[in-house]
Formats: structure tokens, C-alpha cells, sequence
């Protein structure tokens, strides 16, 4: 059985995230964790140390978030009534990244989902504030899912890689079972200035192939312009359904996450995406 993130702030943008996991994993089953965090915001250092059990303010905050938590499970339970899927529900005082990192250890959390849409819901802004920090600071995959989002069956996917990343990588069995379930066709990028593969590249990209073997998958190069570049190009060619990414050591992917984006490629906005952490490559 899986077990599933759902963050929320009980905003439009949260449960076009949790809509979009029900709908991608509606044939499996699943245990859907429904999470909020709070810390009001009357809240300060001060108060912490003279009030070490405060009352109050945090037991309203709780009522609050366990009664629009409770809403959020009985809309879900409405609009797809799902037998193989259940859930759990989590209100809790802390922050948001604190309790993301204790609830994928405690709950061995297999994938988070949330939202894209940042608190200012600037379209200028590549992710969220939250959505980017969860993505560096969590050791688990997490599915961004753009606002507005309407569930499509993702039948490409665009794969954007640098080859320096480790077939071993345990969470690489959930790009293989997104393609295998939805027959997608995998597109493997790779974009570079000018300066070939190295011998430790090139058995990557072949252990890629033969690990891929039994899903249709292509590999594409993009010579002379950077990542962001490369996924923007192959973007108005192709109707991509799903971005994957590996966060690495390496700086491509600090680069496309945290590189301004201009409004010609706000288009990234439209897509969501799914980012699974990297482990050291095992020679």
C-alpha cells in the first residue's frame, strides 16, 4: 500500500493538489495523509518562554484546523468516494517543513503532493516559498502540482538530466511505475554547452536505457543552451504532461529552480512536477 503527503491550507490551490494525487492514484491503494500546520501568528519568543503551556490561542487554532481538515476528508470522500483509498488526518502546531520532515519518517512516507502557488501567487515565482523548501529539505519525492491544474492522464513525460545521478536511486521505481501505468513515453534530456558526455555519463545514459527497457523512452540533446532553455524549446514542440526532476548535488537543478524566470517561460506554471532526491552514485 501506498502512503501518500497531502499538505494543505485548505486553499483552492491545496485541493487542486489533493484532487490531482486522487485522480493519478485512483486504481491503487493508497493511505492519504491529510496534514496542516499552524502557529498563530500572535505567537512570539517572549510569550514562548513565559507561557511554556499556553492556553487559548492554540486550542482554538486546533479546533479550527481539525474542523476544515475533517471538511477537506468529507469533500474528498464526496466527490470520489474511493474504496481503495482511505485517510488520515493531521492538525498539528508546528511548522510546515518541521512536520513534513517528522511525518515521512514516522509515517514512512512513500511521496508528498502539494500545491505550487506561493503566498503572493506572483507568476513570476518558478514554485512556492514552501513547495521549493520542502523540495530541498525533505529526503523524499515530491509531485508539485501547478495552480488550476485539471487531471490529465500523463502520456509524455519529460525527463531533464545531466547523467551524473545513480540508477541505485530508490525512489527511481516510482518514475518507471508512472510510466508503466499510464503507457507514457519517456523523454530523457540532456542539454549542454558545447562539452560531450564523460565515460561516467555515458554509463548512465545506458544504464538508463536498459533500466527503461520495457517503457517506451527516447533520449533527446540539446546542444548550446541551458536546462531551462532546453525544457522551454522541447516544451513548444510537445504536449508534456509530467516534468521529472533529480535534485543533485550538481548545480543544474539550483540553477532551474532558483534562476529568475521571465514571463516568456511562465509556462512552467502549467505543469506539475515531480522531484525525487538524488543518493551518491555507487561506482
Amino acid at each position: 500500500m501506498k502512503r501518500i503527503l497531502l499538505p494543505t491550507d485548505f486553499s483552492d490551490n491545496a485541493f487542486n493538489a489533493i484532487r490531482y494525487a486522487l485522480n493519478l492514484f485512483r486504481e491503487e491503494e493508497t493511505t492519504f495523509y491529510l496534514l496542516n500546520t499552524f502557529t498563530p501568528v500572535s505567537y512570539h519568543t517572549g510569550y514562548l518562554i513565559e507561557n511554556p503551556a499556553p492556553y487559548g490561542m492554540e486550542d482554538i487554532a486546533m479546533i479550527n484546523s481539525k474542523r476544515d481538515i475533517e471538511r477537506t476528508e468529507e469533500k474528498i470522500k464526496e466527490e470520489f468516494d474511493n474504496p481503495k483509498h482511505s485517510f488520515v488526518r493531521l492538525s498539528v502546531f508546528n511548522t510546515l517543513i518541521g512536520e513534513i520532515k517528522s511525518v515521512v519518517e514516522k509515517y514512512n512516507i512513500d511521496l508528498i503532493v502539494m500545491g505550487t502557488k506561493g503566498a503572493t501567487g506572483a507568476k513570476e515565482v518558478f514554485i512556492g516559498t514552501h513547495t521549493m523548501y520542502t523540495i530541498k529539505k525533505v529526503n523524499c519525492p515530491v509531485i508539485a502540482v501547478p495552480s488550476g491544474f485539471e487531471f490529465e492522464k500523463p502520456k509524455d513525460v519529460l525527463f531533464p538530466t545531466d547523467y551524473n545521478l545513480s540508477i541505485d536511486n530508490k525512489y527511481l521505481p516510482l518514475v518507471k511505475e508512472i510510466c508503466d501505468k499510464y503507457i507514457c513515453r519517456l523523454n530523457i534530456l540532456n542539454a549542454y554547452y558545447g562539452v560531450a558526455l564523460g565515460p561516467e555519463q555515458h554509463k548512465v545514459k545506458e544504464e538508463l536505457d536498459k533500466y527503461f527497457k520495457n517503457i517506451t523512452h527516447i533520449f533527446h540533446i540539446a546542444e548550446g543552451v541551458d536546462v531551462l532553455e532546453a525544457v522551454e524549446d522541447f516544451q513548444k514542440k510537445y504536449k508534456i504532461d509530467l516534468l521529472i526532476m533529480i535534485h543533485n548535488k550538481h548545480s543544474f537543478f539550483e540553477n532551474l529552480l532558483f534562476k529568475p524566470v521571465i514571463n516568456q517561460v511562465a509556462y512552467h506554471t502549467n505543469i506539475p512536477f515531480l522531484v525525487i532526491p538524488s543518493i551518491e552514485r555507487i561506482a
